[in-house]
């Protein structure tokens, strides 16, 4: 089908763009961008008042697939992303069976392309069993596909052996994801360490927790020579290290999750596993350290971390619950009214940190909209005001502190290769 997307507002970060134009979409791409293009495309979609962005990129999503199907499965996250936005998800590995060999990652590419209206990207874990004593087959998962090396759910604490997975990393020209975490610092702690931690009776995880991995994780890339990307930095130690490591030359990205730019521990009202994540939420000086670097473009990406987590595991207290939080649904919610909205990012910085940089990052063709290149794009109304409900997920969990927040952006439609995937308010997905 050909589409002709018109009078939408076109934010392009490739190409700098930022103006009012027409696109028209014929054999899955982008075949023409301009002012008043001819109207004889088989569907035409008024984009007037929207913005119109390259399909988004999240390059921090647990599918839960293959082994934790009862969370969420390939499937139903990629239907979950695809109203979010996202044209393009990177799977992590921490999945039962890890996936840390090459037959594991073949059948994560081959359900996604059976089953998903969207591009599913997986990333392999560093060490056999995410067990940190072993290298997994990394030759062998970069020739099934992977995008990345990661740890996620924990840092490798042996230090010669993750320095030998940076170095081979680097030699296949694939980013280290980092998980930043002293898990020996951080204990038993549920919540991040401060006054509401003891007035809840809760054990905190202090910012050195992740500080002190952050530090050592730079300077085993800049030895390495790899592409080192810090995952859901939370602290103002991290952020700040982090500038400081790109200053000095190292390779090095990172990216902040909505809920950690929106919601600090203070905002927490109770003893409720809906508030708990890994990092924990942080106080308020870590909050506005993490707004103002995204605004300088230290931090180039904004990613979700979803991770979810049936109803009964969320229940109770805060101390035996799951980490993680759901996201791909309110992502884009949230940036427009917590960064957007307040004037921190412009609505170009938005696709830049959610679609132009991970794709760069993760050396895809994506997070474009030049012509000839692959139809993924995703339409905004940036105006529309409404309140979260998580009853109306997609996602096979609701695990999120944001229902009943009032939000102010809309995903009206996400289309992949050409084809409309989601379309609001049809709630339309690909048979």
């Amino acid at each position: 089908m050909s589409i002709l997307i018109r009078g939408g507002r076109v934010l392009d970060p490739a190409s700098g763009t930022d103006a009012v134009l027409d696109i028209l979409i014929e054999d899955g791409k982008i075949q023409k961008r301009g002012e008043n293009l001819d109207g004889s495309a088989e569907q035409i979609v008024d984009a007037r008042g929207w913005y119109v962005m390259p399909g988004l990129v999240d390059m921090h999503v647990h599918l839960r697939d293959p082994g934790l199907e009862y969370k969420e499965d390939i499937q139903s996250g990629s239907l979950a992303a695809a109203k979010g936005g996202f044209t393009t998800i990177v799977a992590m590995p921490n999945t039962k069976p890890v996936i840390d060999e090459k037959t594991r990652v073949e059948y994560v590419v081959h359900k996604a392309q059976s089953l998903s209206p969207i591009h599913v990207l997986q990333a392999g874990a560093i060490t056999k069993g995410m067990k940190g004593q072993e290298l997994s087959d990394i030759r062998g998962m970069q020739e099934a596909g992977i995008c990345a090396l990661t740890e996620d759910g924990k840092s490798v604490l042996n230090t010669r052996l993750y320095l030998e997975a940076m170095r081979l990393a680097a030699e296949l020209g694939i980013p280290v994801l980092a998980h930043c975490e002293d898990a020996v610092l951080a204990g038993e702690g549920c919540m991040n360490e401060d006054e509401r931690a003891r007035e809840l009776h809760l054990p905190g995880i202090s910012n050195a927790v992740e500080d002190t991995i952050t530090s050592r994780d730079l300077l085993l890339a800049r030895e390495a020579g790899v592409h080192l990307h810090l995952c859901h930095c939370s602290t103002e130690g991290a952020a700040k290290m982090l500038k400081i490591a790109r200053e000095a030359g190292i390779e090095a990205s990172g990216e902040v999750c909505p809920h950690h730019f929106t919601l600090t521990s203070a905002d927490i009202p109770s003893d409720d596993p809906n508030y708990k994540m890994n990092p924990p939420l942080r106080q308020r000086k870590d909050v506005e350290t993490l707004k103002q670097l995204l605004k300088e473009d230290v931090i180039q990406v904004i990613s979700t971390d979803h991770a979810p987590h049936s109803a009964k595991e969320k229940s109770g207290s805060m101390r035996h619950a799951p980490f993680g939080i759901v996201g791909l649904e309110t992502s884009v919610a949230l940036t427009l009214t917590e960064l957007v909205e307040p004037g921190i990012l412009t609505p170009l910085q938005m696709a830049e940190k959610m679609s132009y940089h991970p794709a760069k990052i993760l050396h895809i063709d994506k997070g474009t909209l030049s012509e000839g290149k692959a139809a993924d794009i995703v339409l905004i109304d940036p105006n529309e005001e409404y309140t979260i409900d998580k009853r109306t997920f997609v996602s096979k969990a609701s695990n999120t502190p944001f229902h009943g927040k009032k939000v102010k952006g809309r995903v009206r439609m996400t289309i992949c290769d050409g084809k409309i995937v989601y379309e609001f308010p049809k709630s339309r997905f690909t048979e």
